[in-house]
């Protein structure tokens, strides 16, 4: 296929790793992005083993394990101490594997510095407003009324509020607070595990070691608590000590980190969207990451899911003939993985944010004993590590090389890093 003329609208994962991957193939590149200076938002993320794939293509697997934190398992306690998840890489059979909890401005600035030292222009100032097809190309319309110069192809990497597609958020109930704290020089939390606490499924409580960012010496973590959308004005007004006694009710020793919170600016509150585009292409446009696919956070995939999206259209722009085909090439490689875990976030995310009971005491009852019997306990795994519907074989992309990446995780980030590999 002949190089194109491509926009990449959205700096976040999806669009820096669409800009590299498309960079690296000779096609010309112009990433778009609203903010007058590009920015993540939001605190911590885990980059899954198909995320840690990716990153491993673009040279930045080892950078992210040095700025993350290594993570062995997922562990969840309801309100009584009865284990309701626990979710161990080990159970992949491919030691040592491991997630890796990161702060999103850490892997931004990964990314963002890739792109720098790509050389790839950046148009930063330009909301999106809408594209406009022509007889050649398509070109980006932007909130102040201007339209930028035809592209070959534009890549929308907008998110959940792209304005490059029909509008159809499909808005969950349940959103988080969350917030990014220093990790306490005194504490029970584990700093290779990703713990929550549950009071049914009505209120979680999180902890996510995410290693310490660029230039920092300060390990963090992300604390994270499950909330109503309608009753997020109600958590307001009611106050701070209100909320932190709630807290402490659920999970006692949140009480540290809890005092690092002075005021409700400190917590963000985030909302989630369960939405998938019924057809991710058109002429000259595609859609990658939320923009084609969101979901709530509970199985962890949405950068992970990101990044492959991001490689697999690169890869088929390198093997299709013509555009259209490459395209149409793109769906069929992610297609069936997307579908997968769009279906098993919808079904998994009502054990963890319901305010009905029936769902808790199905995780608790049924499906928490059953998850550590015969293949469980590693079909569990694969489906947290986002390797069900096998993503990789089908993009072609190698397993991490985990054995070397853990030679490059530094102690003062984990304590327990010389240890991670026997856990």
């Amino acid at each position: 296929m002949k190089k194109l003329n491509i926009a990449v609208a959205g700096c976040g994962p999806a669009g820096f790793a669409a800009a590299l991957f498309l960079e690296r193939q000779g096609h010309a590149v112009t990433l778009f992005d609203q903010f007058k200076n590009p920015k993540p938002i939001g605190s911590g993320l885990m980059i899954q083993p198909t995320g840690m794939a990716v990153l491993s293509v673009l040279g930045l697997a080892e950078q992210t394990v040095k700025t993350g934190a290594p993570i062995k398992c997922l562990l969840g306690l309801n309100a009584i101490g009865d284990v309701a998840l626990d979710a161990r890489y080990e159970d992949l059979g491919q030691e040592p594997a491991f997630g890796i909890g990161i702060h999103r401005a850490s892997l931004f600035d990964m990314l963002f510095e890739a792109a720098r030292m790509a050389s790839i222009p950046i148009q930063t100032g330009r909301k999106i407003a809408g594209s406009q097809l022509h007889d050649d190309g398509r070109s980006l319309q932007f909130s102040d009324g201007t339209i930028s110069d035809e592209f070959d192809l534009i890549v929308d990497a907008l998110g959940v509020g792209t304005s490059l597609s029909q509008k159809n958020e499909n808005w969950l109930k349940f959103g988080a607070l969350w917030a990014t704290l220093r990790w306490p020089d005194v504490s029970g939390f584990s700093p290779d595990v990703l713990e929550q606490r549950y009071r049914c499924a009505k209120q979680m409580v999180g902890v996510l070691p995410i290693g310490r960012r660029a230039g920092s010496s300060i390990n963090e973590l992300a604390f994270f608590w499950s909330i109503r959308c309608d009753e997020y004005q109600a958590w307001q007004d009611a106050g701070l000590d209100h909320w932190k006694a709630m807290v402490e009710d659920l999970w006692p020793e949140c009480a540290s980190l809890l005092d690092q919170i002075v005021t409700a600016d400190q917590l963000t509150f985030a909302r989630y969207a369960h939405r998938t585009l019924s057809e991710p292409v058109d002429d000259r446009l595609v859609h990658i990451g939320d923009a084609w696919h969101s979901a709530s956070p509970q199985l962890g995939q949405g950068a992970n899911m990101a990044l492959l999206d991001a490689y697999g259209l690169s890869a088929a722009l390198d093997q299709a003939v013509d555009l259209p085909v490459a395209l149409q090439s793109y769906v069929h490689l992610r297609r069936s993985h997307v579908r997968r875990y769009q279906t098993l976030t919808a079904a998994f995310t009502p054990l963890y944010q319901s305010s009905r009971a029936s769902p808790s005491l199905l995780r608790d009852v049924v499906l928490a004993p059953l998850s550590r019997i015969g293949p469980a306990p590693r079909i569990q795994a694969t489906l947290v590590a986002g390797l069900s519907a096998a993503p990789l074989e089908k993009l072609g992309l190698s397993w991490p090389d985990y054995s070397a990446l853990s030679a490059a995780i530094p102690s003062s980030i984990n304590p327990r890093a010389s240890g991670l590999l026997q856990s």
